[in-house]
C-alpha cells in the first residue's frame, strides 16, 4: 500500500517504531475512528468492530451489510476501514484472524504463512464479486517498510479485485491522480483510487 499511497504521505518522524493505533483512547474514541472509515449514512449502520489488545471485539450489529474497524496491515499501522458486505464475508475474516493471532504472541512472518494455507486450504476465501472498501477516513497511517516513520495516507477508496496485478489495469504511472494495485496477485488484492478535490461551482 506504501508504494502506492506515499507520494501524497507527511512524514511522521520517530526514532524507533511505534503503534499509531492508541489502545488507551476511551472506548468511544476508538468506535468513532472505526466509524470514521466511511461517511455516517453508512457507517451509521455498518457492524462496528473494536480493536482490543486480544483481538477484535463486535460492538454493535449493524443492518446494511457494511463491518467498520480499525485494520492493521502492520502492527504499527492505523487504517479506519469499512467492507462492503461481500468483504465482510471474505476479507474481513483475516483481519479477524490476524488481530486474535498478534493477541496470542504470534509472529508476523507465522500469521502471513497461516494467511496463505487457509486461502489454500479453504478456510479463508476471496471476495466473489466486485465490492468497494471505504477509507475515507482522514487518520489513517501506514509505516514505511524498513523504516520508522509512518506515513499519512489520503482518504481513499479501494475496490475488490482478487488476483489483480498493475498490468490488468494497464500499468499505471505512480501518480497521485492514478489507481494503484495493492497486495498484487494475492486473493485480497485491491484497486486503490483517491479522489480529487470537489469541482469548483460556477
Amino acid at each position: 500500500m506504501v508504494a502506492g499511497l506515499v507520494f501524497c504521505g507527511s512524514l511522521v518522524g520517530q526514532t524507533t517504531p511505534k503503534s499509531a493505533y492508541d489502545f488507551s483512547l476511551p472506548r468511544k474514541e476508538r468506535i468513532k475512528l472505526a466509524e470514521s472509515a466511511a461517511p455516517p449514512e453508512i457507517s451509521g449502520k455498518a457492524t462496528v468492530y473494536l480493536l482490543e489488545r486480544s483481538g477484535y471485539v463486535k460492538v454493535r450489529e449493524g443492518s446494511n451489510g457494511f463491518a467498520c474497524f480499525v485494520d492493521r496491515q502492520t502492527p504499527f499501522n492505523q487504517e479506519p476501514t469499512c467492507f462492503d458486505a461481500e468483504g465482510s464475508a471474505t476479507t474481513l475474516v483475516t483481519r479477524l484472524y490476524v488481530e486474535e493471532q498478534r493477541g496470542m504472541g504470534k509472529t508476523e512472518q507465522q500469521i502471513a504463512a497461516a494467511i496463505e494455507a487457509g486461502y489454500k486450504t479453504g478456510k479463508f476465501r476471496a471476495p466473489q464479486k466486485p465490492g468497494i472498501v471505504y477509507m475515507m477516513s482522514n487518520n489513517g497511517y501506514l509505516l514505511i517498510p524498513g523504516k520508522t516513520e509512518l506515513i499519512h495516507i489520503p482518504a481513499h477508496l479501494m475496490f475488490c479485485a482478487p488476483y489483480a496485478t498493475s498490468k490488468d489495469i494497464g500499468s499505471p504511472p505512480a501518480s497521485a491522480n492514478m489507481p494503484r494495485i495493492i497486495r498484487e496477485g494475492q486473493p485480497d488484492a485491491y484497486i486503490i483510487v483517491i479522489p480529487g478535490p470537489p469541482a469548483a461551482k460556477n
